[in-house]
């Protein structure tokens, strides 16, 4: 297993980065975060990145940036039930109004959720740590302040 996770690491720290990106996973040091990461970039990818874009900035007027966005960093918990439950109504996205529903999605595991959201606060310069399924399943037993 330690064998898997040096190459693993070793193979994201050499992979290309897009110059354009700043959610680079290079700037994770801990390795049970960046295994947590890793997971949660693939994931993201495959459910989330055609809306909000791999590079987290969102379609323009239809769809929210989750990079560098205050109503995304605001609250864990938030974005946590967002991600399983969806969302309706009008939101306020770094002074922009965005009314797009976002669907919910049932079919998200704890453990899924928790790697994605370990993904997304650990990069674009954040540094939340990881966020463990255990935190997702707590945060999704109470609906959060909107």
């Amino acid at each position: 297993m330690k064998k898997y996770l040096i190459i693993l690491l070793f193979a994201v720290a050499c992979s290309p980065k897009n110059s354009t990106e700043e959610n680079t996973l290079s700037q994770i040091e801990d390795p049970e975060v960046m295994k947590y990461a890793v997971e949660g970039k693939t994931i993201y990818e495959n459910h989330c990145g055609n809306c909000h874009q791999n590079d987290g900035l969102g379609l323009g007027n239809l769809i929210p940036p989750l990079r560098d966005a205050d109503y995304f960093q605001e609250s864990v918990h938030r974005s946590i039930w967002i991600m399983k439950y969806g969302q309706e109504g009008e939101i306020v996205v770094n002074d922009q109004v965005y009314n797009q529903p976002m669907p919910a999605s049932p079919k998200l595991t704890p453990l899924e959720i928790s790697q994605i959201s370990t993904y997304l606060y650990n990069i674009w310069g954040m540094s939340e740590g990881k966020i463990t399924s255990k935190q997702v399943e707590k945060y999704l037993q109470e609906k959060p302040v909107f």
